[in-house]
């Protein structure tokens, strides 16, 4: 840990992924640098598999099942064409290279998921969070999340009897199914309504203490049925998900997750043996250029398919060219079930290295490469590509299949509410699952449907906190004229969970309120650029000097004898304010009445800032300064 967090403090200097600092230090620690005896490698293995658990558990919480219903066809189309295409040339690839049947379909497993983590952090450090295809990146990683899990439950199958057997594979699906549909049902029905019963004794300890509890709970109940402890963690992440509590809770299990994840990054670097890298590089690099080009082709073909234009495409298929998280883990799985050669692991990892650290480099290749397909591409291909897009009207898609599983919902609710009991569960099971969406609408300044509506147009929808210390704030929208310089159109202003939607040119801009707004990439980035150059960091608007406190003796001809406190006017000339009136032979006052009078040998006391206490000094003759 001492060495990992070292390495991770010189990678974020470099601006390197923290990960990446985590399989160095385990390279650094491993057995293969400071020899076998340093380190217990079993012991070292626990850790790693009770950091896969804590990783797949926090996934779980920011997958939620609902989150399937959201991100529309673009992102299941291209996420389905990335997984099918890159395993399949997964698999071609190592049968090529000499691998069996099990190392190659391993393989092909581990290359057809991105990482979910360097996505998004490779796109906050280009500063393209409020692009349109980043909507679209997070749905298909979504969709890789789930595709991840079942594939592992299927790898596991097929290892475990060395063949694959089509009647068999069916079975185990149903079996999987089935089991996750009785762990989801009675989640739903249980979990939400204890949070929501034990809610005011829900402080952090006790949560932290129940998830994590409910997390490894569910991890024996999943292993005792014979699947992956990795699927329990997840399958109780994507229950707690759908809580109430879901952001609380992964709040909370952050630090544990950076811990255990850390932990798990490390593992996986002792195992690299460098000489075997040296071995393998051609393997390596190989492997390398079939991740890059191959996500860069299913990628973009699949959110193509989608009916997004040729621009987004591109910036998505070139944001996914790298194996994170899941590579590891099913490379770990092939080693613990013994059915992957030994070099198959070390060889992944340093694909996904290399991968990785190529990754923001890469991204800036979309454009280039847009412009060249755009001065090589036929008049007509380009007709025919737009004609496409605009046949591809996703709205009028996804509100069909969103209306047929409606109906289909309701129907089952009919059919099982014929007894009191049962209508009574379901009610409960409704109500509990659609809770923290219910919640979350209240705090949404534009439905999902819109939302969604939006990705198959020109222009989107994004969110901005505006800073305390931005010159936005306290100005209207009126004189801020952001549409005039940037083009984009203020949707609503989001202040303290209020929605002051289609705001006039009137409505003022206050610290910390987030504005949406709607507009095309190119005007997002203008709007971005605006309010990053509003924000000052001038330290005249802000003080420096602590409060003091001094007095002022009414001594004879004293101008303030006689007026009341209020009409002293010391605030407003001076910034300092009376705390207290000291008489002699009297009672201290202590913030006093402002219609106190003030009398000769009064002592009164004010406080201020050193500056603004000498400032009444000159004003109002005598004063020192109280010991």
């Amino acid at each position: 840990m001492l060495t990992a967090g070292i390495v991770s403090l010189l990678f974020k200097m470099f601006k390197q992924p923290v990960v990446l600092g985590y399989i160095v230090a385990g390279m650094m620690v491993g057995p293969y640098m400071l020899g076998e005896s340093w380190i217990d490698d079993e012991n070292a293995e626990t850790w790693g598999q009770i950091g896969v658990l804590f990783l797949l558990f926090s996934l779980g919480l920011e997958f939620s099942f609902k989150k399937l219903l959201q991100v529309g066809n673009t992102a299941l189309i291209g996420a389905t064409t990335i997984v099918v295409g890159m395993m399949t040339v997964g698999f071609t690839a190592g049968m090529l290279m000499g691998l069996n049947f099990i190392n190659s379909l391993f393989l092909g497993g581990m290359l057809c998921m991105s990482s979910t983590t360097i996505v998004f952090k490779a796109i906050d450090e280009a500063g393209l969070r409020a692009h349109k295809f980043t909507k679209i990146c997070f749905g298909i990683l979504i969709i890789e999340d789930l595709f991840a899990v079942v594939l592992m439950v299927l790898l596991s199958s097929i290892a475990v009897k060395n063949e694959f057997e089509g009647s068999a594979l069916v079975f185990q699906i149903i079996t999987l199914l089935l089991y996750l549909t009785i762990w989801f049902v009675s989640g739903i029905l249980i979990i939400p309504t204890f949070l929501a019963h034990f809610k005011h004794q829900l402080n952090d300890e006790t949560l932290t203490l129940l998830s994590t509890g409910l997390c490894l709970g569910m991890v024996l109940l999943a292993v005792s049925a014979g699947f992956s402890s990795a699927l329990g963690a997840f399958v109780m992440g994507s229950i707690l998900a759908e809580t109430v509590e879901a952001e609380r809770i992964e709040h909370l299990i952050l630090p544990v997750k950076n811990i255990f994840g850390a932990i798990f990054f490390v593992s996986v670097g002792m195992m690299i043996n460098p000489a075997m890298l040296i071995e393998y590089w051609q393997v390596i690099l190989i492997i390398t250029l079939i991740v890059i080009f191959g996500q860069i082709i299913f990628g973009s073909v699949g959110t193509l398919l989608s009916g997004q234009s040729l621009r987004v495409s591109l910036q998505t298929g070139f944001s996914l060219v790298q194996i994170g998280e899941f590579a590891f883990i099913i490379a770990s799985l092939g080693e613990s079930l013994n059915v992957t050669n030994e070099s198959l692991y070390p060889i992944v990892v340093a694909v996904s290295v290399i991968t990785t650290f190529l990754t923001p480099y890469i991204m800036k290749l979309a454009y280039p490469t847009l412009d060249f397909l755009d001065r090589h591409m036929s008049d007509e291909t380009k007709r025919l590509l737009e004609e496409y897009r605009k046949s591809r009207t996703e709205t009028k898609k996804d509100k069909n299949w969103k209306r047929i599983l409606r109906i289909l919902w309701t129907l089952l609710l009919r059919q099982l509410s014929i007894t009191p009991g049962i209508k009574h569960i379901m009610a409960l099971f409704n109500k509990n699952l659609y809770a923290r969406e219910k919640v979350a609408e209240t705090k949404r300044s534009m439905g999902n449907e819109t939302q969604s509506s939006l990705l198959s147009l020109d222009i989107h929808i994004s969110e901005f906190d505006i800073p305390s210390n931005s010159m936005f704030c306290g100005r209207t929208l009126k004189s801020l004229g952001l549409r005039g310089h940037t083009g984009v159109n203020v949707v609503s202003i989001v202040r303290s969970g209020i929605n002051i939607n289609i705001p006039n040119g009137d409505n003022r801009i206050f610290p910390n309120d987030k504005i949406v707004v709607a507009g095309t990439d190119e005007q997002m980035d203008a709007f971005k650029k605006l309010l990053e150059g509003s924000i000052t960091d001038d330290e005249q608007i802000y003080s420096t000097q602590k409060i003091e406190l001094g007095n002022i003796i009414m001594g004879e001809g004293n101008l303030l004898i006689g007026k009341t406190i209020k009409e002293s006017n010391i605030r407003e000339s001076t910034k300092c304010i009376i705390m207290g009136v000291i008489r002699p032979e009297e009672a201290n006052v202590m913030n006093p009445d402002p219609e106190i009078v003030l009398q000769m040998e009064d002592i009164v006391i004010i406080a201020g800032e050193k500056d603004n206490i000498s400032k009444a000094k000159e004003i109002y003759s005598e004063l020192s300064i109280v010991e």
